[in-house]
């Protein structure tokens, strides 16, 4: 999920009558799929997945049945579906779990609000809705935090997700269905743009991080710059930590080793950190380690740089291997040490640096 997803839909409804979204809403068991996962299908193709496989295929299916059972009839609006697939035997899938699928049918009619959430929407709201349809998309943003007519149990799970309490995921709350526009993402800051650095940036396209990507020049960057990646270019690399939000996750491959030492002290200085590694050879290790501990640094902070990066089992030593080795590493912490944090594009990008 994420805040294009609204542009897509009305992308795609300017070129079809009707479309249908089917969303992930509940998992059981074992599933190939989470929930907020979804799909827009139209009469001759779709965007976005479920998890592939049979499941997909039925939903597509289904999907366009509902379709064209509106197409030959003006139609409510608003029209809602919701339906269960078990994924044993009867799909002839192994993962043995059960899906519930929400199928909503949109055209027209529903394409005004649509397009006002569109023109409007910030990364902060939520949508929401009730799954029995006939009900309009609603929002949660900062002039409508909540709506007293919502049930009571969905104004609280909208408050603690806006607040931070809970994480920014969907969820189904008492036949609502809740859907942040934008989930979560571990804030990143890569230093460097060179050949690993590019690697990386390439590595993390789709994963649970938000990347604000320093290094000392524009034209060190390459020209185009992946969507969702914030660029900040800074003469010393280093005034680029004191922008970094707490629990931020460090990654340092620039072209200096100098400047990879005063990186890597900064981030242990200010001892609030989810993670800091610099690309190393074993000579570089010693020698970081070393000058840290000659500065007086304490020692459980010393022990917290990684150096090298990445998984040992994963040693390989082109950008492409060193960049993968280290998506799997970030990802194996994460999946540990998840927390809660709202995301820093603003707040970042409103500061000193560019």
């Amino acid at each position: 999920m994420n805040s294009g997803w609204l542009e897509g839909l009305t992308s795609v409804l300017d070129r079809h009558n009707c479309v249908a979204r089917v969303s992930v809403i509940k998992t059981d068991g074992s599933a190939p799929c989470r929930v907020g996962s979804a799909m827009i299908i139209t009469e001759s193709g779709f965007s976005g997945t479920i998890g592939g496989g049979a499941l997909e295929m039925k939903a597509v299916e289904a999907a366009r049945k509902n379709l064209c059972d509106m197409s030959d009839s003006l139609g409510d609006p608003w029209q809602r579906k919701e339906r269960d697939f078990p994924l044993g035997p009867a799909l002839g899938q192994c993962c043995g779990g059960r899906v519930r699928l929400l199928f909503e049918c949109l055209s027209n009619v529903e394409s005004s609000v649509i397009r006002k959430m569109e023109r409007t929407q910030s990364e902060q709201d939520i949508l929401l809705r009730p799954i029995s349809g006939g009900h309009p998309i609603e929002r949660s943003d900062e002039l409508t935090v909540v709506n007293a007519e919502w049930p009571l149990s969905v104004q609280i799970v909208v408050r603690e997700i806006r607040s931070g309490i809970r994480p920014r995921v969907a969820v189904l709350v008492d036949n609502w269905f809740i859907e942040p526009l934008s989930e979560h993402r571990e804030v990143l800051f890569l230093y460097g743009a060179g050949h690993v650095g590019r690697a990386v940036v390439c590595a993390f396209n789709g994963l649970p991080f938000e990347i604000f990507w320093v290094d000392t020049a524009p034209e060190r960057f390459p020209k185009s710059i992946p969507k969702g990646v914030n660029q900040l270019v800074s003469e010393n690399p280093v005034d680029a930590v004191q922008y970094a939000p707490a629990e931020s996750w460090h990654v340092v491959m620039t072209f200096s080793h100098a400047i990879d030492f005063e990186v890597c002290k900064a981030v242990l200085e200010t001892e609030d950190f989810s993670y800091v590694g610099v690309i190393a050879s074993a000579t570089k290790r010693t020698r970081f380690l070393r000058r840290l501990r000659k500065l007086g640094l304490d020692e459980t902070l010393v022990s917290r740089l990684h150096a090298p990066i990445g998984l040992d089992q994963l040693d390989g030593k082109l950008p492409a291997e060193i960049a993968i080795s280290l998506a799997a590493d970030l990802l194996l912490r994460l999946k540990r040490t998840v927390s809660v944090k709202v995301p820093a594009t603003s707040l970042i990008m409103k500061q000193g640096i560019r």
